[in-house]
């Protein structure tokens, strides 16, 4: 399957933002000072593990879709590189 630039992109900078969003989520869950993070001994609640869950999960799914971007990115790169050879091998040749 060959991913378009433009989706390549997409993909790329959707995973950059997972792993902004959710580090800084997990910061904030883990400084809560509201009481729903963790109960009056300081233990961790249900509301924790729940978000942290979360937190873990789409950071990882972020991180599997930024690398699909990644990966797309360099494809087209490299397809554009050996574009650009074959093109100047063709045209070296033409003038001999």
């Amino acid at each position: 399957m060959k991913l378009s630039r433009p989706v390549s992109w997409f993909l790329l900078a959707f995973g950059v933002w997972s792993w902004f969003i959710w580090i800084t989520f997990v910061k904030n869950l883990w400084k809560d000072g509201s009481g729903l993070a963790f109960d009056d001994a300081g233990d961790p609640t249900g509301y924790f593990w729940v978000h942290l869950l979360l937190a873990i999960t789409s950071f990882l799914l972020g991180t599997a879709v930024g690398v699909i971007g990644l990966r797309g990115v360099r494809a087209l790169r490299r397809e554009a590189r050996d574009g650009r050879d074959t093109r100047d091998a063709r045209a070296e040749a033409d003038r001999d």
